[in-house]
């Protein structure tokens, strides 16, 4: 009898194993990955397209991403027009009708953000404008909450049955944003107005959460390669106004910051722009306490 009871508990193990992350997501994006998982817990398992030391803009369709696509119940994406280059080609190769856009497998995790730089209207010499706005929104954490409501609904759309369990990891979510927000404002808060130069125009939602200045950008326009003539007023800048640091991220080359950093003796940082950038960013909380904590140690 003993060795029954055995075999049947051992049944139910495999069972629940089986039945546990039985929600396929397909998210475009590491941080949507990290915010999915704390949202859907043991109910989901997510795979993700972009690296977090990836570019985001620049994805390399692979088939096996069509394969992942195809057997999704949800997606997640960025959306605005981050993945416009790779996202819709790859979604439609899925034949997946269930992650279709508007269906209700189907999240784009930008729904409801306030957006910066809408542009009024497009002109594709001021070099690669978004036209629906800057889509870095996840950069600024009270974002991740809007990203978290979607996800959640998302979610409950495809299994109503878990509802209660969703929302109470997205309330519990929404605790800790809050509760590390206090931490990261009171970090940031004695650098606040502090002037910088960045590399690419990323970094818009994060400056005004934290109160930065981004005065310059190493691109003379968005996408643009630093010109000769750009990196001499850059210098310019650096020098009038003080200027601690350059900011980038891990896609991009040093080659034209080392030279004003040899210049002028200015910073330079490498910040991360998404979860998995660097080893030691294992989720979207640990995206900013890395950010602000090296952040700070320059500016201090």
């Amino acid at each position: 009898m003993k060795k029954i009871i055995s075999i049947f508990s051992l049944l139910l193990i495999i069972i629940s194993g089986a039945n546990a992350g039985s929600i396929k997501v397909v998210t475009t994006t590491m941080d949507m990955k990290s915010i999915t998982e704390m949202i859907g817990g043991n109910k989901v398992s997510v795979q993700t397209i972009a690296t977090g030391y990836q570019n985001p803009h620049f994805v390399d369709p692979k088939p096996s991403y069509i394969i992942s696509l195809s057997n999704a119940d949800l997606f997640v994406t960025v959306g605005l027009d981050l993945e416009t280059g790779w996202s819709p080609q790859l979604l439609s190769s899925s034949r997946n009708s269930k992650i279709q856009k508007g269906s209700p497998g189907y999240v784009d995790a930008s729904e409801g953000v306030g957006l910066l730089q809408v542009p009024s209207s497009v002109n594709r010499g001021e070099g690669d404008i978004h036209i629906y706005g800057n889509p870095h929104y996840w950069l600024d954490p009270l974002n991740g909450k809007v990203i978290a409501r979607n996800i959640a609904s998302g979610l409950e759309r495809i299994d109503p049955a878990n509802k209660d369990f969703y929302e109470a990891n997205l309330h519990a979510f929404f605790a800790k944003i809050d509760l590390k927000l206090k931490e990261w404002d009171a970090k940031m808060a004695p650098f606040k107005g502090s002037k910088i130069i960045a590399y690419h125009n990323e970094w818009v939602y994060f400056e005004r959460r934290f109160g930065l200045q981004i005065v310059d950008f190493m691109e003379p326009k968005p996408g643009i390669p630093p010109s000769p003539s750009q990196l001499v007023k850059v210098i310019k800048e650096v020098t009038a106004n003080k200027i601690k640091v350059i900011i980038s991220s891990p896609y991009f080359t040093t080659s034209s910051s080392d030279v004003v950093a040899k210049q002028t003796g200015v910073k330079e940082l490498t910040l991360a722009t998404s979860v998995g950038a660097f080893s030691s960013i294992k989720n979207y909380f640990d995206l900013f306490d890395y950010d602000v904590d090296q952040l700070t140690a320059v500016l201090k």
